[in-house]
């Protein structure tokens, strides 16, 4: 892998600082004054609908933002990952998520390091929509015989935050009758609170993790187990003894993993395991087997619904000119916020209670990929990189954080998400809630956008120090995606546009996105110090004087 092209070097760069230099935003005049900018800047990528007019860039700016594009290699850096090159450079591996979600008989096909990643990628969905198929129709049962009525995924990071999130925004879509839970924490009350009211007897439990070695997961693997044996002991239905325990675990629990001993050693049959790889980073893989509880909820069919819809966003991503190319532009108009315009974070607001988990899914794909301070190549970076996400749901948010987007000294772009038609079309007498609903996302956007000026406060018949308060700036940027309705394909294509924005962010500034040694350390560190906990000796005299407090604070107070 070549080494990045520092982007401050470029000409792109320099004539962007040039334009800095002097910027000065007035939508309400490039409104006025251009009837073509709405049109010219609002662009099309599969199902959505995305206007980027409302963004503090004029034509010189965009094309300088392309050019930026251009120079650094956006373009081959992405044709490099899709034919697998090795683009994770320190970990030495391909970056293939896009592989999942290609259609079967895709040409050509794609062989990367000797594996045909078409076949086994198509293999092991196959299988997981064979199992979901056999749950769903009862044809799988518990240990006693009886159908399964919820199913827990037990993972963390990306094997929690991705089916978390597809599952609240994809729930009308659940079809079986089967309810999914979801338990990440180790902290003890989110599994005893997620199985308190369970039937052990009609549980499923799928462990979610590609090593099966992740502290966090095995942790609650393992206390899942003992809370399924406790309770079919409590009911008669299994007797004190291992072959009754080994044959309830094959049952009642399901893995993904391509650690195949260690689920054999836990005590689940390897047919039921299914595995993905390691060109597939764990914030990137919830089109792959660990979309399984997914699988079993909504069905196969919507999952690769679901992944058609990711698909197609790949496709657009591949074949679109760059200043037609909505992850791209997108990704364009992040940088110049970041790196030109001093943005510090990056509010997505979804007027969508189904997509009220989206926000924090981008929060792990966007700052565990591009909050990186040493490019690819092992170098310093050489610009500002990373942006905070944040957001809620409209019209929450409204009242909590929008006063700080609105008039607060920081810049702040949004982007705004909403669809047409609802999954639960409702009246309040005469009045479309919905529409209701999509009368506040319009209004922010054009609040945002245009303000309100000090005389047209004043036209109010407002006087005194209220007019200042009252007044709005204005000069906020905003990207509105619009889609007729929130299907699997639109849910798919919504996580690739943004996993696309984050790729050419990564490129620009020269980072391996794909990548997480920060979290490591935290890791390891909590290894050596759960023996401190305990009370070790040696363990706690090798802590800091801070943290040797803080063990002799709990020691002192723990029941």
């Amino acid at each position: 892998m070549s080494a990045p092209i520092d982007p401050t070097t470029t000409t792109a760069w320099t004539e962007l600082s040039t334009i800095r230099d002097t910027f000065s935003p007035d939508l309400r005049a490039w409104f006025a004054d251009d009837p073509t900018r709405v049109e010219r800047l609002s662009l099309p990528v599969a199902d959505l609908h995305v206007d980027l007019s409302k963004n503090l860039v004029t034509d010189e700016i965009v094309a300088a933002l392309v050019r930026l594009a251009e120079q650094t290699g956006v373009a081959e850096r992405y044709a490099s990952m899709l034919t697998g090159a090795h683009i994770n450079t320190t970990e030495d591996r391909a970056v293939l998520h896009t592989a999942l979600r290609r259609p079967a008989g895709a040409s050509p096909a794609l062989v990367v390091d000797g594996q045909d990643i078409d076949h086994d990628v198509h293999e092991v969905l196959d299988a997981l929509s064979a199992f979901a198929d056999r749950v769903r129709a009862g044809d799988w049962l518990g240990v006693t015989g009886k159908k399964v009525t919820h199913v827990v995924n037990i993972g963390i990071g990306g094997s929690d935050l991705g089916p978390v999130m597809v599952h609240e925004a994809l729930k009308p879509y659940a079809d079986a009758g089967i309810e999914a839970r979801f338990v990440s924490n180790i902290d003890p009350t989110d599994i005893a609170q997620k199985t308190a009211d369970l039937d052990p007897e009609t549980t499923l439990f799928i462990v979610a993790s590609k090593t099966f070695t992740t502290l966090e997961t095995l942790t609650n693997a393992r206390l899942a187990r003992e809370w399924l044996w406790a309770g079919l002991a409590a009911s008669g239905a299994i007797g004190d003894d291992d072959k009754s325990r080994t044959d309830a675990v094959a049952h009642h629990f399901a893995a993904v993993s391509t650690a195949l001993d260690k689920v054999a050693d836990f005590g689940i049959d390897t047919k039921n395991a299914f595995g993905f790889w390691d060109w597939v980073g764990g914030r990137y893989s919830v089109d792959s087997a660990i979309g399984l509880s997914l699988a079993i909820t909504l069905g196969p069919d919507r999952f690769r619904e679901l992944l058609t819809g990711f698909h197609a966003v790949d496709e657009h991503a591949r074949t679109t000119p760059l200043a037609q190319n909505v992850p791209v532009m997108m990704g364009l108009l992040n940088v110049w916020y970041t790196n030109f315009l001093g943005a510090q974070s990056h509010a997505v607001l979804p007027y969508a209670q189904q997509l009220s988990r989206f926000p924090a899914y981008l929060q792990q794909l966007t700052m565990e990929s591009n909050g990186k301070s040493v490019r690819w190549d092992g170098t310093p970076v050489t610009t500002d990189t990373g942006e905070i996400f944040w957001g809620e749901p409209g019209t929450n948010g409204q009242h909590a954080f929008y006063q700080l987007i609105h008039q607060g000294t920081r810049l702040i772009p949004a982007d705004f998400i909403a669809f047409a038609n609802p999954a639960y079309p409702l009246q309040d007498g005469d009045r479309d809630v919905h529409g209701l609903f999509l009368a506040n996302f319009l209004a922010q956007t054009k609040a945002l956008a245009f303000g309100k000026t000090a005389e047209e406060v004043e036209a109010e018949g407002t006087t005194g120090a209220l007019v200042a308060a009252r007044t709005f700036s204005g000069n906020r940027p905003t990207t509105s995606i619009f889609a007729p309705a929130l299907t699997p394909a639109v849910l798919g294509q919504l996580i690739a546009l943004y996993e696309h924005i984050t790729f050419t962010q990564g490129t620009i500034w020269g980072i391996n996105s794909f990548d997480q040694w920060g979290v490591e350390l935290g890791k390891q560190l909590a290894l050596q110090i759960a023996p401190a906990i305990d009370g070790d000796a040696d363990a706690i005299d090798a802590q800091d004087a801070s943290t040797k407090a803080l063990l002799a604070y709990y020691a002192a107070h723990r029941a």
